[in-house]
């Protein structure tokens, strides 16, 4: 098959290759809606996890403080968003059973359900 090509392109900007072809490339990326924003600061998080963790396990959270509340673990302490997905997936991989992650915007928040103490 000889003669033109099927198809040409518009020549925007680029590399022109062998043949006269030219390759269509942007200038520049677009920047993103969050391209400035950089992850929120450490967070104070609260992660429930069902049964009572003994030392060998726990040790797999430093950054966190356990305290065993009922028959759960409470981990709690600062976490950026990566530290938290970290936890999070080393939660899964042990195979430990995740009841609640929470936020804690409040020290009132540290408070649990039917807790007695006024903040």
């Amino acid at each position: 098959m000889t003669g033109a090509p099927l198809y040409r392109l518009r020549a925007v900007g680029g590399t022109r290759w062998p043949g006269g072809h030219r390759i269509l490339v942007m200038r520049s990326h677009l920047p993103a809606v969050d391209d400035a924003v950089m992850d929120p600061a450490p967070a104070l998080y609260m992660i429930r996890i069902n049964g009572h963790l003994g030392a060998t396990v726990l040790s797999a959270f430093p950054a966190l403080a356990p305290r065993h509340h009922g028959a759960h673990t409470v981990l709690t302490g600062l976490l950026d968003r990566s530290a938290l997905y970290g936890v999070l997936a080393e939660i899964e991989a042990l195979g430990l059973d995740l009841l609640e992650v929470r936020h804690l915007i409040q020290d009132t928040e540290l408070l649990e359900p039917g807790d007695s103490r006024t903040p």
